[in-house]
């Protein structure tokens, strides 16, 4: 039973304590935990901002596209024609491990290889 008051007792304590304000300031110092400094950690940052830079990243350039049916898809042969939802000349777009980062136009470069002129540039927010 005292056992019980006891608890009963932290539990008032802890309700009629007043929270202090904490800034995160506080708790700013020029030694790391680790015991190193600031610049310390500014070369761990470069060295995790040069490792992501590495990243490969699968960048598509989409012409156009169509949805069919798979009866219409099974039809298709050697020369067929499927018409896509752009015009000739229209902008293309170009993705980022699927993700919408810009539009373009094809270009031809040497040895008559194709590239993306990026005409557009998204935003983050018009990408989601």
């Amino acid at each position: 039973m005292a056992e019980d008051n006891n608890v009963a007792e932290t539990a008032q304590e802890t309700q009629q304590t007043p929270t202090p304000e904490v800034d995160l300031a506080d708790f700013a110092s020029d030694v790391q935990e680790d015991g190193g400094t600031p610049s310390d950690s500014r070369q761990d940052k470069e060295r995790e901002r040069e490792a992501i830079l590495d990243v490969p990243v699968k960048i598509t350039a989409v012409v156009g596209d169509v949805k069919m049916p798979v009866r219409d898809l099974v039809r298709l042969g050697r020369g067929a024609v499927v018409p896509l939802n752009r015009k000739l000349g229209s902008s293309i777009d170009i993705y980022a491990n699927d993700r919408l980062i810009a539009r373009g136009e094809i270009t031809i470069i040497e040895d008559d290889n194709i590239a993306v002129t990026m005409t557009e540039i998204m935003s983050s927010s018009a990408s989601t």
